[in-house]
C-alpha cells in the first residue's frame, strides 16, 4: 500500500503545483484586470507589482516551467506580504486574515524543494534545476 502511495507522489505533487499556480493567476488577474472581480483596495505600485509576479509566476508554476526559482520568488513574496499587509492586524492568523498568506509562502517553499513533480515543462526539457 505504502510503495503504492510513493508512486503516485510525483502525480499528486503535480496535481498542488498546478492548482497553486492556477490560484495565483487568478489573484494576479483580480489586481490587473479586475477579473473576475475587481480588487477591494486601490492599487498602488506594491500591489501591482504583486499582481504582475502573480499572474507571470503563477502561469509558470502552472506549466511547471522555471518552477524552483519561480516559487522561491512567489514564496518570499507571500512573506513580505504576510508581514507587511497582515501582521500589523494582529498576532494570529484568524484575527489578521493572514492564513491564506501563511499556506501560499510554505506551498511554494515546498516545490522550491520538491521540484514541480510530473507533467511539467521543466521535466520535458530537462533543465537543470528540475
Amino acid at each position: 500500500m505504502i510503495a503504492r502511495l510513493n508512486s503516485l507522489s510525483p502525480y499528486v505533487l503535480a496535481i498542488l503545483r498546478i492548482i497553486t499556480g492556477l490560484l495565483f493567476v487568478h489573484f494576479g488577474l483580480q489586481k490587473l484586470i479586475g477579473f473576475p472581480v475587481p480588487f477591494p483596495v486601490p492599487l498602488d505600485a506594491m500591489t501591482t507589482t504583486a499582481g504582475v509576479l502573480e499572474l507571470v509566476g503563477g502561469a509558470l508554476v502552472t506549466i511547471g516551467l522555471f518552477t524552483r526559482p519561480a516559487a522561491f520568488i512567489l514564496s518570499g513574496m507571500m512573506a513580505v506580504g504576510y508581514w507587511i499587509g497582515h501582521a500589523p492586524m494582529g498576532f494570529y492568523p484568524a484575527v489578521n486574515m493572514g492564513t491564506g498568506a501563511i499556506l501560499f509562502c510554505f506551498i511554494y517553499l515546498y516545490l522550491v524543494f520538491a521540484g514541480p513533480g510530473a507533467w511539467s515543462l521543466d521535466g520535458k526539457l530537462n533543465l537543470p534545476w528540475r
